[in-house]
């Protein structure tokens, strides 16, 4: 089951949404996308991040998008940066323009 309280890791969904419904093993899925079997345990067990590469072989492989795998990593790496600069981002003010 998905945690909903942090931001959710593409292996994550990888593995709770892909691999684990459908009875997949890393293994298995890495031989089939034609990659090292470590990128896909990894990937997994969100210890890495869904590259370019791999999310077109996800894409291809599961019938999704590029562009699926890609915006996940893109969200989970904005969330984890937003909080960790969460303070010196609240001291930043926003630019207002002059009225004409």
């Amino acid at each position: 089951m998905i945690k909903l309280d942090k931001p959710i890791h593409p292996g994550e969904i990888l593995r709770a949404e892909f691999l684990e419904p459908l009875a997949l093993k890393p293994y298995t899925l890495a031989k089939k996308l034609h990659v090292p079997r470590t990128r896909i345990e990894r990937l997994a067990n969100e210890i890495t991040p869904v590259t370019p590469d791999t999310a077109l072989r996800l894409a291809k492989f599961f019938g999704t998008t590029p562009q699926f795998w890609m915006n996940m990593q893109a969200s989970y790496d904005l969330a984890v940066e937003g909080a960790s600069i969460r303070k010196e981002l609240e001291e930043i003010e926003q630019f207002e323009a002059a009225a004409a």
